[in-house]
């Protein structure tokens, strides 16, 4: 249409597969932890085995795809467990996989690694800031809320809708990336957007579909699908990232 802003036709959004963050993050929960028992930094955290099996069933599904609906661009978040995803998912596309670092994992600060019992027994005032701020505007010391993770998305949309028009974009991130995501695309308010995150968490290598409507905004078609996984018999996992549990 004459004068719409450009952009994807398509925009797919995936969670990474499940990660060894997310089993150790489990086993904190399980055993009453504080601290997550990882010793990598974030951005090199890598898939488990079940996470490389998410991947790969979901590349099977996009393969199997009809050549007018597959992806024609792939974006990722430059850490591991998500270039890894989407390295596995699009192998069989033939597309080159581009990062992006504003498609990173939300910066927990000093945070990072620690269970939400850790930081309510370790960090009692900052516990309480959160819970007066809300999980929107809440920065814990030296990260990023997701209002600040609001501002990144505004700015790839910007610029990779003018370089991805017309194609169809498959974007490979993080929960809390894929739940503002929603926030930004749909101009939901806060208390909309938790809700929504309330009631639904976002499972490893699920996918998230949005098509792009005439008017130039983008509608929702499916969230958080996982018959993928379901068809070729993988584990559905969606384990919450630690500091998101606080």
């Amino acid at each position: 249409m004459a004068g719409q802003e450009p952009g994807p036709s398509v925009l797919w959004l995936v969670r990474h597969g499940e990660s060894v963050g997310n089993v150790a993050d489990a086993q904190a929960q399980e055993a009453g932890a504080g601290r997550l028992d990882l010793d990598v930094r974030d951005p090199d955290v890598p898939l488990s085995d079940t996470g490389r099996a998410q991947a790969e069933a979901l590349g099977a599904w996009l393969a199997a795809l009809p050549e007018d609906q597959r992806p024609t661009a792939v974006l990722s978040s430059p850490f591991e467990r998500a270039l890894t995803t989407a390295r596995l998912a699009t192998a069989d596309l033939g597309i080159r996989v581009r990062t992006d670092e504003r498609l990173r994992e939300r910066d927990f600060g000093a945070f990072d690694r620690m269970t939400g019992a850790g930081i309510r027994e370790q960090f009692p005032d900052e516990a309480a800031r959160r819970d007066l701020l809300g999980k929107f505007y809440y920065r814990p010391p030296g990260g990023e809320s997701w209002a600040d993770v609001a501002l990144r998305i505004r700015s790839l949309l910007a610029t990779e809708g003018l370089r991805h028009d017309c194609e169809r974009l498959v974007v490979f991130a993080h929960q809390a990336v894929i739940m503002v995501f929603r926030y930004v695309l749909e101009e939901l308010t806060e208390q909309e957007l938790l809700v929504v995150d309330r009631e639904e968490q976002v499972a490893n290598a699920s996918l998230t579909r949005y098509e792009r409507e005439d008017s130039g905004s983008f509608r929702l078609v499916a969230f958080n699908e996982v018959d993928h996984l379901v068809a070729e018999h993988e584990h559905v996992t969606e384990e919450p990232d630690a500091v998101e549990q606080a």
